[in-house]
């Protein structure tokens, strides 16, 4: 009897000690899901727990990979004779039966950039557009190290999908079929898409204009979070005018949908980034040390940027 109410009070212990410490084997970015901002939108049923999808407005559904810590948001996008799909994820798990879950029309591939974190599963797919510039070309044949670097202790919440081999994960390599430009624009039937060529984070990135909807599918070029402005290729100078060419279209938008973190943010933010990547960028605003880079925060969103 004695041994049973000791057994009992153990367990009474583990069930109700505080959240934090019972959180303790997650990462900190994990103990802070989910997210409120989900709890405000429409989750859509699908066979894959990998993945949580949310319908956005008519035809446009965000598919968000919550158990990794970059959070990558890809956006399938339905006109009355096709779809895109911007961005393929991580590739941990197989997004393209989420997407024939969805929809039975024909989709092509738009890729926001060709990072690792958003190419994933384009191997997957037989119709993919893409930038032409030699950074695409160069990603396209796929890489490992960025892949690997994706699985390492803290990066995962949770499960990783039953049957996934970590060994070998990788960034499998992908067949372009057509080659974006500046101002191209893609007919769905009924929908339009407009690229509107946005360099700075990497030198092929891109967003996607919906204007008829007022959307903006704005990949990392912004996004509520630290937007990344560290690696080689990223160039500040034409990330400032990448970002005054969309703040110019702020009027006539009633949603950004970023890829990472949250699957809809206010058009506004894109007023307060130029003025506030010049004052990081003149030492005119704190910022603190995080993983060998500098992180300027301001209200929403901070800058992840080389020491």
């Amino acid at each position: 009897m004695r041994l049973d109410y000791a057994i009992l009070s153990a367990i009474t212990a583990i069930l109700f000690l505080p959240s934090t410490t019972a959180q303790s084997g997650k990462p900190e970015w994990c103990q802070k899901l989910p997210r409120p901002e989900y709890g405000k939108l429409e989750r859509v049923e699908q066979p894959d727990p990998w993945f949580e999808v949310y319908r956005i407005r008519p035809g446009v559904f965000a598919i968000y990979e919550p158990h990794q810590s970059e959070e990558v948001i890809s956006y399938l996008v339905l006109g009355a004779n096709k779809g895109v799909l911007f961005d393929t994820g991580m590739g941990i798990s197989n997004i393209k039966n989420v997407v024939d879950h969805l929809t039975t029309l024909p989709v092509s591939v738009v890729n926001s950039h060709t990072h690792n974190d958003h190419v994933g599963d384009n191997w997957r797919f037989s119709d993919i557009y893409g930038m032409d510039t030699e950074f695409t070309r160069t990603n396209a044949k796929g890489s490992t190290e960025d892949a690997q670097a994706e699985l390492a202790p803290g990066e995962i919440c949770g499960n990783l999908p039953a049957g996934f081999d970590a060994g070998p994960y990788a960034t499998r390599p992908f067949h372009i079929s057509h080659w974006l430009h500046d101002k191209d624009k893609i007919d769905l039937g009924g929908r339009t898409l407009q690229v509107i060529a946005t360099p700075g984070h990497t030198p092929d990135s891109i967003t996607l204009l919906d204007a008829k909807n007022g959307l903006l599918f704005t990949g990392d070029t912004f996004y509520p979070g630290p937007i990344f402005l560290y690696r080689p290729e990223t160039d500040l100078d034409a990330y400032v005018a990448s970002i005054k060419k969309l703040a110019m279209l702020i009027p006539h938008l009633q949603l950004l949908l970023p890829a990472h973190n949250v699957a809809v943010a206010d058009p506004h933010y894109l007023s307060q980034v130029v003025p506030a990547i010049r004052q990081a960028r003149n030492g005119k605003v704190k910022s603190t040390p995080k993983n060998g880079k500098r992180e300027y925060m301001f209200q929403g969103f901070s800058f992840l940027m080389r020491e």
